[in-house]
């Protein structure tokens, strides 16, 4: 039952936050929409606002009102479940004028967060979002010059046993198992390092880079800056040379380096503990072998002789990988897997099915054939590619982004199979299209009302946020639409829109953005150098906050709970579970916390390198 509408004169109870903007800003040509909310359910019910008959946009720097006018309810006044909100749209688009601004309520006396208007507006966040990969290097000491003070940190995982010397996970103690390992990336909240995820964001950057050459410049002040080659090719680079180090004579490649955390969280330099390495598989070589290719032709557009000779190593190593793979199509290894034997091998599980490996197995021939141009690739690609997901079901998901996108890169190629290009480009069009789907079907239902549509809100929600507006975006880069260039580049944007603060907590979900832009960005989140306790717990409280820039999980009202032994477990569980994020409406389930153990914060909180490349290429192409 809803609860009763307020009197006029007292229409605003609570914190908010009621009026909720991108607070980066918008493009000067594209939509601009805040939405105002008065919450119904979920953990903020008892707030009320019911918006004035006139809203306005205000200049900063000048007080003076450049636009005004009236909010328009969504759907009649409905009440959304998956955010348990009635809301209200004010679309501004008509301010094109590059400034700063605010959307005002004047009758209700209340104002949005500040917003800037300017094509460049991404840009800065676009620097903090890459610059994310440097602070999660393995083996790189972070020196204050590019870190920032706050996050200075030596090289971690370089000790004895480490990664310049680990050692296989069945022989910690056999010497001739050792192996130099370092590099690399830490995978997400914790520091390991897992080959088939590290090679999917090596290809993500780099489509990043191909999508949008003209943004990526040499200045985002990591140690490569003033090179003369784009920073984020530096940072696949560093990667990249790490996926080389895993890879065997044979052409197989090693599966996992488990690192320790630092015992009790904090710099990860302070871990001291071994460095352990997982067997080969037949996943593992696949992915590396599609991220050795896709390097390979991108390091070679670069023209310059060093990366000429990088870019021909790059280009044996992914017919190594090929080969090797097409001999062994079955190797697998399953870490952190006690029926394996491998318990504590790494904290995720990345071993996948037949069909993970068939996908893998595509994705790789399809970079293989752009690199090399051989019809061998391509004919495998022709004879496998009904055997997808997408070409299979009437289904489309941003799940299948691993296998999909690959696809329609291939049917963009020059030398692709004509009938198969058509054929891709018509079955992912028509998927997209479905009325019934939550594509443009979700916008012409106007489904949500935070415009940025999920059928359900659970682990990883934020990264599947990103890859949906990726896929609006992949519309408009390869012509598939039968939408115009604006409503494409519109829909795309506003994913965006609802992780720069378009939502019902009205957060952004990058960490620490307060210096870049953001009135309420993420103030901490679960990652081992960032716990709770330590001196990076929290940006409000704590001494030096988490690095900035970081996307984080997100809401997930399926999936999260305490340790199901609580509260007698332990006294740290409480009486109650946390709530938000528990029991709360799908959009509402979240919390800005890090706790560990009981109250496990990690389904909320943590965040992964696959999410922030999702962001990443989303993002880039909104960079002018």
């Amino acid at each position: 039952m809803s609860k009763p509408l307020p009197p006029m004169l007292s229409s605003v109870v609570g914190d908010g936050p009621f009026i909720v903007v991108d607070q980066f800003g918008y493009l000067p040509g594209l939509e601009k929409v805040a939405v105002l909310r008065d919450p119904e359910d979920g953990f903020d019910s008892a707030d009320q606002y019911v918006p004035g008959a006139t809203l306005q946009v205000i200049d900063t720097a000048t007080n003076a009102v450049v636009f005004s006018g009236s909010p328009t309810p969504w759907k009649d006044g409905a009440v959304d479940t998956s955010s348990g909100d009635r809301v209200w749209h004010f679309d501004f688009s008509a301010v094109t004028a590059p400034g700063t601004y605010e959307v005002v309520d004047a009758a209700r006396n209340l104002r949005s967060a500040r917003f800037e208007i300017g094509a460049d507006v991404y840009r800065p966040v676009l620097v903090q979002a890459v610059r994310t990969f440097f602070y999660q290097r393995a083996g790189h000491a972070k020196l204050a010059q590019y870190a920032g003070a706050r996050w200075a940190d030596g090289a971690s995982h370089m000790g004895p046993l480490q990664d310049t010397q680990a050692r296989r996970y069945d022989a910690p103690g056999d010497a001739s198992t050792q192996r130099d390992l370092h590099g690399g990336w830490y995978d997400a909240g914790d520091l390991n390092k897992y080959t088939s995820w590290a090679a999917s964001y090596a290809v993500d950057l780099l489509h990043a880079y191909t999508e949008n050459r003209p943004v990526w410049t040499d200045d985002f002040n990591i140690p490569e800056s003033g090179n003369g080659v784009p920073d984020i090719l530096d940072e696949v680079k560093w990667g990249m040379d790490w996926l080389a180090r895993m890879q065997n004579g044979d052409g197989s490649v090693l599966s996992i380096v488990g690192l320790a955390s630092a015992d009790g969280g904090g710099r990860p330099s302070a871990a001291t503990r071994q460095s352990l390495y997982g067997n080969a598989s037949t996943s593992a070589t696949l992915a590396s072998a599609a991220a050795y290719a896709y390097g390979a032709q991108v390091y070679a557009s670069l023209n310059r002789p060093a990366y000429d000779t990088y870019a021909a190593d790059l280009r044996q190593r992914a017919e190594r990988a090929w080969d090797w793979a097409i001999a062994n199509p079955d190797v697998t290894f399953y870490n952190n897997d006690a029926a394996h034997g491998t318990a504590g091998l790494g904290a995720g599980q990345q071993e996948t099915d037949d069909q993970g490996r068939a996908n893998l197995r595509l994705a790789a021939a399809i970079y293989l054939y752009a690199l090399t141009g051989e019809a061998s690739y391509r004919s495998y690609v022709d004879s496998n590619y009904t055997e997808v997901p997408m070409m299979k079901s009437w289904w489309l998901s941003p799940y299948q982004s691993g296998v999909t996108r690959p696809l329609l890169y291939y049917a963009s190629l020059p030398g692709a199979t004509s009938g198969v290009a058509q054929a891709i480009r018509t079955r992912y069009t028509e998927l997209w299209e479905r009325p019934d789907y939550a594509g443009w079907g979700a916008i012409a239902d106007q489904r949500d009302p935070y415009r940025a549509h999920l059928d359900s809100y659970h682990w990883g929600s934020n990264g599947i946020k990103a890859l949906m507006g990726g896929m609006f975006a992949d519309q408009g880069l390869y012509g598939l639409s039968q939408h115009g260039s604006a409503e494409i580049a519109n829909a795309g944007a506003a994913y965006l829109h609802y992780l720069h603060g378009v939502n019902p907590l009205g957060k952004v979900y990058l960490s620490n953005m307060g210096a870049h832009g953001a009135e309420n960005s993420v103030d901490q989140f679960f990652h081992s150098w960032f716990a709770d306790g330590t001196a990076w717990d929290s940006a409000r409280d704590s001494l030096y906050g988490p690095a900035p820039g970081f996307l984080v999980g997100g809401p997930n009202s399926t999936q999260y709970d305490w340790d199901d032994r609580c509260p007698g477990i332990s006294p740290r569980c409480g009486s109650t579970r946390p709530s938000p994020p528990y029991g709360q409406p799908g959009q509402k389930a979240y919390k800005d916390f890090n706790d560990g153990w009981p109250l496990n914060s990690w389904p909320i909180t943590e965040n992964s390198n696959g999410y922030q490349t999702a962001y990443i290429r989303l993002l880039a192409r909104y960079v002018r």
